[in-house]
């Protein structure tokens, strides 16, 4: 009796959670209905399913427990009762099957009107390529991919110079219009997932597979990588933003066209000299950096990285936390720079400055710390080099104890938060596994060891 209590009361229970908890989807934010339609039905028909077998062995444990001088009774088969369950089985069956029959259907069948988009994944960020005046996006290749062309854009095709390229983490689409996304991995196994969008699918390394979708409010959604793609997976984030058309093509009319990025030069290193004078003051007139200041060193720091520092510090992505001393001090500095070709000049400076290594200021325990390093060279490199593909600047042999400011910054918020930092909420997550200050100092005096 007391077995098919428990089973009455777990069927009792389970229908009061499902109706009562607080969980479930996010509100819907595009046109598939179908699918939530799709998942309510499955719901109906296992949940019926539950409720009947385990309502039937509740029965079935009083209806046939053990009673003194009681004897079983044999029944090898019974065909009316197998013609029964056959066929309910196979009416829900049908049930569950059918309507997501209907929804692929119409998941594969792009709208005539419907713009096409290009989302790339890459461990471990996202980024965007949009149709020029043309309306076609040029073909690409992943052996078109280099520092100076990280989309891998094929420059022999002329419909590609037009296309607008989103080297962010944040898309934006306008709002009531359908859209096929085009989706390519540059290395590895990715998904691309809104939740609010009901829509998610794969993307194969040597595939462009696609979804669609007609965005149907404003707002901001997470877009989530939904396969498992390296040790950064659960941080590989971004955003897509719903606003209206107007505000949708300011948006996309502020980044650049291929053709324009690849026409934009190296920085003028001759150019760059006299700015570098006012880094100079804190950083050292050779790049060398000086602790006495909070300055670190700058010499041997990839392009890329500085370049991408020096606009967030312009634009506020850094040097605004309350608590961020060093990078207030930093952020007028930064405004010094009148446009991004003062800051490819004075970056260009900055590479030809003798690289010699930083002095080592931080103890701890490098035996430990090299166990710890195994998950931060995934992205900065075995060796502490530094690697452009996952946007991770060069340890080795810069300034410890800038390193270790800056962990405590990410673990504290401090710095990686504000929403216009692409890759610093991702390197918050991994400074999270950094369990204490013993942890950063052990990290930091193996990477010295590099």
């Amino acid at each position: 009796m007391a077995v098919a209590i428990v089973l009455v009361l777990l069927v009792v229970g389970s229908i009061l959670f499902h109706f009562l908890s607080p969980w479930y989807f996010t509100p819907i934010a595009s046109n598939w209905g179908m699918i939530d339609d799709t998942v309510t039905i499955t719901f109906w028909v296992t949940g019926f399913v539950f409720v009947a077998i385990n309502f039937f062995m509740a029965y079935a444990v009083v209806r046939y427990r053990y009673q003194k001088g009681r004897r079983a009774v044999y029944e090898p088969e019974n065909k009316k009762l197998e013609w029964w369950l056959t066929g309910f089985t196979t009416l829900g069956v049908v049930a569950m099957l059918a309507p997501g029959l209907f929804v692929w259907a119409k998941f594969v069948e792009v709208p005539k009107e419907a713009s096409v988009i290009e989302a790339i994944g890459q461990q471990w960020h996202w980024s965007f390529r949009f149709p020029g005046k043309d309306g076609v996006l040029g073909t690409v290749d992943t052996k078109y991919v280099s520092v100076e062309n990280p989309f891998g854009i094929n420059t022999d095709d002329p419909n590609g110079q037009d296309d607008v390229l989103i080297a962010s983490n944040e898309v934006h689409l306008p709002i009531d219009k359908p859209v096929k996304v085009l989706l390519r991995s540059t290395d590895v196994l990715h998904n691309f997932t809104v939740p609010q969008f009901r829509v998610k699918m794969d993307l194969v390394p040597g595939m462009v597979p696609y979804i669609w979708f007609t965005p149907t409010r404003t707002g901001k959604f997470e877009i989530l990588c939904e396969e498992l793609c390296g040790i950064a997976h659960f941080a590989m984030r971004g955003s897509v933003v719903v606003e209206e058309q107007t505000a949708f093509h300011t948006w996309l009319s502020s980044h650049p066209t291929f053709a324009q990025s690849s026409s934009r030069g190296a920085g003028d290193a001759v150019a760059g000299d006299p700015l570098y004078a006012t880094c100079a003051a804190c950083h050292g007139p050779q790049g060398e950096g000086n602790l006495a200041l909070n300055a670190p060193k700058l010499s041997g720091l990839q392009d890329s990285y500085m370049q991408r520092q020096l606009k967030y510090f312009k634009q506020g992505a850094r040097g605004t936390h309350d608590e961020d001393v060093f990078g207030k001090m930093m952020a007028p500095m930064a405004a010094t720079l009148v446009d991004e070709v003062a800051i490819e000049n004075v970056v260009a400076y900055i590479k030809t400055l003798p690289d010699k290594p930083a002095p080592a200021t931080v103890n701890g325990d490098a035996a430990h710390g090299k166990k710890i390093y195994a998950t931060c060279g995934v992205c900065h490199g075995p060796k502490g080099q530094g690697r452009w593909s996952t946007n991770a600047p060069r340890h080795a042999g810069m300034s410890d104890w800038y390193m270790v400011t800056q962990l405590k910054n990410f673990k504290q918020g401090i710095r990686g938060a504000h929403p216009q930092d692409m890759y610093g909420p991702q390197m918050g997550f991994m400074a999270d596994l950094l369990v204490d200050d013993q942890a950063i100092n052990d990290v930091v005096a193996y990477i010295n060891t590099l």
